[in-house]
């Protein structure tokens, strides 16, 4: 009979020191959440078409698993541990239960907000808590939602200048190009703040140099330093040879 491993149940830090090699990383949730938004690479699995995973993957194969706030992902890695798999990994809600309350939100209110309209992940956007925002992402945040200004977690990212930030949501599906109230975008925000390095990494992920706020000025229109005009000017010249 095969010895069986118990799981492992880690947080945030150590599961990001998973992410990468030969890691196979399980989504439990919801078809529509996993949709939405999800941990890079991950693959969505539910009880019913388990069969094949358990079947089809080496014992010895590291898995991460996580779901809403840690509890059915324990379920699923009690049930992989069962079948003699060694390595087995289930990510621990608690650890985001308690940044939450840090932060004055409730336990499990991924979509709770304080202040100004301010959700979980516009907070650790702001603050460049990485592995929080991972972690509400893969527990179902919404990307696009918008705080009292009309701003999203992309534009608290750019304020505080998070570059790992900004790039983990322009991979999870963010909207580079959402207008807050006044119709300014985050590029026109990092732009007229003079933020140059802002700037070149927000057009390295494809934001639109073409938005105009609601009195008509663009990003370009609204540089605030030489090395903003002269990026978004190599922008504007190369669409324009495009077109």
């Amino acid at each position: 009979m095969r010895q069986r491993v118990p799981f492992r149940r880690i947080g945030i830090e150590e599961a990001e020191a998973l992410l990468g090699g030969n890691l196979l990383i399980l989504d439990t949730r919801d078809p529509t959440s996993f949709g939405e938004a999800r941990i890079d690479g991950a693959v969505r699995v539910s009880f019913s078409d388990l069969g094949p995973t358990l079947a089809g993957t080496p014992k010895d194969q590291p898995i991460l698993i996580y779901c809403y706030h840690g509890n059915a992902s324990q379920e699923y890695a009690q049930a992989f541990s069962d079948f003699g798999f060694s390595q087995i990994y289930s990510l621990d809600g608690a650890v985001l239960d308690a940044w939450l309350q840090a932060q004055g939100f409730a336990p499990g209110a991924v979509e709770g907000a304080i202040a100004n309209g301010t959700t979980p992940l516009m907070k650790a956007a702001h603050t460049g808590a990485l592995a929080m925002a991972g972690a509400l992402i893969a527990a179902g945040a919404r990307l696009n939602a918008r705080n009292a200004d009309g701003n999203t977690a992309l534009w608290l990212a750019c304020v505080g200048r998070h570059f790992d930030m900004i790039d983990l949501l322009v991979e999870g599906g963010i909207d580079l190009d959402t207008a807050n109230d006044n119709g300014a975008t985050a590029l026109m925000y990092a732009s007229s703040a003079g933020l140059a390095d802002v700037v070149a990494r927000l057009l390295e992920r494809g934001a639109d140099i073409r938005p105009e706020t609601l009195d008509g000025f663009t990003a370009l229109d609204l540089a605030g330093n030489v090395e903003c005009l002269t990026l978004l000017r190599r922008v504007s010249r190369t669409q324009a040879v495009e077109a």
